[in-house]
């Protein structure tokens, strides 16, 4: 049997191995091929075989993971033998030497992709993307091998693993890490595309209805990969929140900024054959801060429950590759990039152009806000040795008043002609909007008895845009439906956060079970614990009965799990879900006595919030169906 589970990682490894050199092959006849002029055929076989040895060399890690291979060092660092089998097969990824497998699974199936779909395309073009693809592939495969080999065994076998953090033990975090790595990855391809255009040419109203497909690909992933972790923080955390502003978290919406920014100016390059050198450094951009994401998560340098690592050579190792392509990119564009003045085109003030360029300005600076707010705690300690945590106050300050402009603006943006707007006076008949928008807002607040300015016109801006965006989804005219559909979501988005911030209510006491509490009209019992053994953590399960002022009654059970390996306690909150308001209970025991820590908290338009980023993807899907079907 150890004989056996012996060859599967031998297995792997060596489909490693062997995909390394396939991936130097690939890099080869590319490079042949562009000097010839002539797209070698053998490219697209070795590619495939790329693919299958990477895919051989994953699946050979999830095998590990399944027989509890504990001599082979990720699996023993990462499961036990009474975890679920589900988890076992998350756990292949839920780590930093497997979750780097998956990306460079990834990498290989978008290039391969890549392959198949582009055969009508420039050939010079479609080889230099796949040499510069294969230098990110071939850096990540030395990444791999050299300094977080899954595969390395321990002699001798130990008898049982250390078991996966149970806060990973999850099933949104199972599918988190694969959806939010296609994100990532597409944003590799646009970057070798780009480059590719660049020397060649080619940054063309042609190019840009080809790579407006991988860039929507990549949002849509990108996106419903940061609101997976989001509903995972909400839900899993004990906390209550669905976004803290960590660093971590930061990582992952930066380049999803900077892409977003990226998708709009590709419509202006598509349509009227301007911002070229713009779309171009928003590509470069996007990948760049995947890059530095993942340098992030994986060198030590952060400290948060998201983060995979704590080795300061891997890190050493990601810093140094992606100072590599940032140098390289910036040389090719530099030396490579022209802009044809011959194609000027006029740009009126009142135009869809210029109001997509306002646009991507306002995104840079919330982009600058985050990376900023990121980098800078960490600068600050190299420098001086001095640790500072930046919270969600400094991101409130610096984002919101212009985030008002931008809700303002992007009110009437969409709705602008191309070229020029000569209908201004469609625009001055929805000021009635805003008035109602801003006195709707004033009672809410005088409702709840506060006061802000600052956050009655913050309310005001993002009620105005929903309701210009409902207005705009049963229009006939102006925008198409995807974009109809990705607007009124981010106007949700927005509101429902808004909302959320301002209406949730939230209360914590001491308790011991027979006590009670009120808080909002609500009568709170803590009526009894009860225990529970379950296949790999035992659970101490609280029995609270909350009435409400209409004499409808919850029933609500939050637990607190003892985990078996490794040995962890996590509170597990119990969570009522309705339409327009959540309830949220969560407990935690506190030492030394009889008492519990109980959270109630009442958090409205939760539901709302994660339906809003659904209606973003599904706007962006439709949009990708009709391009590729357009094809």
């Amino acid at each position: 049997m150890e004989e056996n589970k012996l060859i599967v990682n031998y297995i792997g490894f060596y489909s490693l191995v062997l995909g390394l050199f396939s991936s130097i092959l690939i890099f080869v006849l590319s490079i042949r091929s562009y000097i010839l002029k002539i797209l070698d055929k053998r490219i697209f076989s070795v590619s495939f075989l790329q693919l299958f040895f990477v895919l051989t060399s994953f699946t050979s890690l999830i095998i590990c993971f399944l027989i509890s291979d504990f001599g082979n060092e990720t699996v023993f660092n990462n499961s036990h033998s009474n975890k679920p089998i589900f988890y076992k097969i998350s756990g292949t990824w839920g780590n930093h030497e497997g979750s780097l497998l998956l990306w460079l699974l990834v990498l290989t199936l978008f290039l391969f992709l890549f392959i198949l779909k582009s055969k009508n395309e420039l050939k010079s073009y479609r080889c230099l993307t796949l040499v510069f693809q294969q230098i990110i592939i071939i850096g990540f495969f030395l990444f791999v091998l050299i300094t977080s080999n899954p595969f390395n065994y321990l002699f001798p076998v130990p008898l049982e693993g250390l078991g996966l953090n149970p806060i990973l033990q999850d099933p949104a975090l199972a599918i988190h890490p694969p959806i939010l790595y296609l994100g990532y990855v597409g944003s590799s391809l646009i970057f070798s595309a780009t480059l590719a255009a660049v020397i060649e040419n080619y940054v063309s109203k042609e190019w840009a209805k080809n790579i407006k497909i991988w860039i929507l690909i990549s949002w849509i992933f990108l996106t419903l990969g940061i609101a997976l972790g989001s509903i995972w923080a909400y839900y899993e955390l004990g906390w209550g929140g669905f976004w803290f502003w960590d660093p971590v978290e930061n990582v992952s919406l930066m380049p999803w900024i900077c892409l977003t920014a990226l998708l709009h100016c590709i419509l202006v390059l598509e349509k009227r054959d301007l911002l070229k050198s713009w779309a171009v450094i928003l590509s470069i951009g996007t990948f760049t801060l995947s890059m530095c994401g993942t340098f992030l998560v994986r060198s030590g340098i952060l400290n948060s429950v998201h983060t995979f690592a704590n080795d300061p050579s891997r890190g050493i190792f990601i810093l140094s590759f992606l100072f590599f392509l940032i140098l390289m990119s910036l040389a090719i564009f530099f030396i490579f990039f022209k802009e044809e003045k011959k194609n000027y085109h006029k740009i009126y003030f009142l135009s869809k152009e210029v109001s997509i360029i306002i646009n991507n300005w306002f995104l840079m600076y919330f982009l600058s806000v985050v990376l900023i707010g990121t980098l800078y705690p960490i600068f600050l300690e190299v420098i001086i040795d001095h640790k500072i945590s930046v919270g969600p106050p400094f991101y409130n300050k610096l984002i919101i008043p212009f985030l008002i402009l931008f809700l303002i603006f992007m009110s009437f943006a969409p709705g602008v002609k191309w070229i020029r707007e000569n209908n201004i006076k469609k625009e001055f008949k929805l000021l009635i909007l805003f008035i109602i928008s801003l006195l709707t807002s004033f009672f809410i607040y005088d409702l709840l008895g506060k006061k802000s300015l600052i956050n009655t016109v913050l309310l005001s801006a993002s009620l105005y845009l929903f309701l210009i965006t409902i207005k705009d989804f049963f229009s006939k005219e102006l925008l198409n439906l995807p974009q109809k559909i990705s607007h009124l979501g981010f106007s949700m988005l927005i509101l429902s956060i808004i909302l959320n911030s301002i209406l949730s209510n939230e209360i914590t006491i001491n308790l011991k079970v027979g006590e009670k509490f009120s808080f909002k009209n609500e009568n709170i019992y803590f009526e009894s614990l009860q225990n529970e053994k379950n296949k790999n953590y035992q659970a101490v399960v609280g029995i609270f009965k909350i009435e409400d002022e209409k004499k409808n009654i919850y029933q609500f059970q939050p637990e607190l799990r003892i985990y078996d390996q490794p040995e962890i306690i996590t509170s597990e909150a119990d969570i009522k879900m309705s339409l327009f308001t959540d309830k949220f209970l969560v407990m935690n025991k506190i030492k030394g006595n009889e008492y519990f820590n109980v959270r109630y908290q009442i958090k409205p338009f939760m539901l709302w919030i994660w339906v809003s980023s659904l209606l973003l993807t599904v706007g962006a899907f439709l949009s990708l169906y009709r391009r590729l079907y357009e094809k």
